[in-house]
C-alpha cells in the first residue's frame, strides 16, 4: 500500500501490468476530447504488443496474422492529440467517442481474461474488437482517413498465409517421401530396390 499526499493509503500500481491505466479512475476528462484520441492509441498499442508476444514462438494463425495487421493499419500515422487539423467534435460526436471508448475497456477485460485462459484465438478475437472500436474513436477526429475494414485485411492475409502454408508443406512431403522409401522425382514415384530386377532363368 502508498501513502497519498494526503496520508490515506491507496493500492500499489503494479507496474509491471502492461494494462496499467484501463480503470475508470484513469479515463480522460469528458471536456478534454482529444485525450480520447491519444488514450485509444495506448489501449490498442498495449493489447497489440502483449498480443504479439504471446504468437512470436510458434505459427500465427490466418486470423492472428490479419489480427496484428488490422491493428498495425489502424496505428498507422496516427496523429497527435494536439494536432491542429483534427476535427472538433460535436456533442453527438463526442458521445459516440465515449461510447466507443467504453467497448475498448470491455473488450480489454475479455482480453485479459483470454490471455488467462492462454486462449490465442480468442485474443486474437478481443484484439480485433479493439481495433474496430479504436478505428471509429479515430474516424471521427479523421473523417477522410482511409481506415480498412478487417474482411479486407483478412482476405490479403489468408491468401499469403496459405502460401506461407504451402511453402512449409513442400518440405515436409519430400522428407515423408524419401523416408518411406519412395521417389521424389520422376514421371511416378515407385519404390526403391536394393538390387535390380531379373527375368526368371
Amino acid at each position: 500500500m502508498n501513502l497519498s499526499p494526503n496520508g490515506s493509503q491507496d493500492s500499489a500500481v503494479d507496474l509491471s501490468d502492461p494494462y496499467r491505466g484501463a480503470e475508470p479512475l484513469s479515463r480522460p476528462n469528458h471536456e478534454d476530447t482529444y485525450q480520447w484520441l491519444k488514450v485509444a492509441s495506448e489501449r490498442l498499442s498495449q493489447v497489440r504488443y502483449v498480443f504479439l508476444i504471446q504468437v512470436e514462438d510458434g505459427i500465427p494463425s490466418a486470423s492472428q496474422r490479419a489480427a496484428l495487421e488490422y491493428s498495425d493499419a489502424v496505428l498507422m500515422g496516427w496523429p497527435e492529440f494536439n494536432d491542429p487539423h483534427l476535427r472538433k467534435l460535436t456533442e453527438q460526436q463526442k458521445a459516440e467517442v465515449v461510447t466507443k471508448s467504453d467497448c475498448v475497456e470491455k473488450y480489454l477485460k475479455q482480453f485479459r481474461k483470454a490471455e488467462r485462459d492462454d486462449d490465442s484465438e480468442a485474443m486474437a478475437e478481443s484484439l480485433i474488437r479493439v481495433t474496430e472500436n479504436v478505428a471509429q474513436v479515430r474516424k471521427n477526429f479523421q473523417p477522410d482517413f482511409l481506415l480498412p475494414t478487417f474482411a479486407e485485411i483478412r482476405r490479403v492475409v489468408e491468401e499469403e498465409w496459405n502460401e506461407d502454408m504451402a511453402k512449409i508443406a513442400a518440405p515436409d512431403l519430400k522428407g515423408a517421401r524419401l523416408r518411406s522409401g519412395f521417389q521424389v522425382e520422376g514421371v511416378a514415384d515407385r519404390p526403391h530396390t536394393s538390387h535390380s530386377s531379373h527375368a526368371s532363368h
